[in-house]
């Protein structure tokens, strides 16, 4: 039988400043951290409050690192995004600004090769049905019907081009 021995606050503290000066966390992710150690709720409330004012944590420095790496490595869309925020449970105060910074234009840039690259693997009987599948891809990966309906009309003028 193996006993779990908690940590202490002071532990905790020491552990995730360590943890914050290597890469952006949320408040969250240090909440749910310290309560799989075992740090009591009391003990965790003053390890935050004192990495928030030390700004090791700013979920608004968070959110957008986060949306920034998103949108360009993960090549997401904005609705995947705000979903993720949500569940990292960083306020819409926070967020939707930081979502509103990012131009339309940004996600066409990302979406529309992924469509081409998309379309060439997909096997349909029609090219109706080749939409559909796309408009689907795209949407799995975040992206609103209007970003989705202006890479879908540029690839189509582009094959009446070929």
């Amino acid at each position: 039988m193996v006993i779990k021995k908690e940590m202490t606050g002071k532990q905790a503290y020491q552990k995730l400043t360590d943890l914050c000066a290597h890469s952006e966390h949320c408040q969250q992710e240090m909440i749910e951290k310290m309560r799989r150690w075992g740090v009591s709720e009391e003990e965790q409330a003053q390890v935050m409050e004192r990495l928030v004012k030390e700004r090791f944590v700013d979920d608004a420095r968070f959110a957008r690192a986060f949306i920034y790496d998103k949108i360009r490595y993960n090549k997401w869309g904005r609705r995947k995004v705000e979903q993720a925020l949500w569940m990292k449970r960083i306020d819409d105060s926070i967020s939707k600004p930081l979502l509103d910074e990012v131009d339309d234009d940004e996600y066409i840039r990302i979406l529309q090769p992924m469509l081409k690259q998309k379309h060439k693997s997909i096997r349909a009987k029609s090219e109706y049905e080749a939409t559909m599948k796309l408009i689907k891809f795209a949407l799995s990966r975040g992206f609103g019907m209007d970003i989705i309906r202006q890479c879908i009309e540029v690839e189509d003028e582009d094959e009446f081009a070929e």
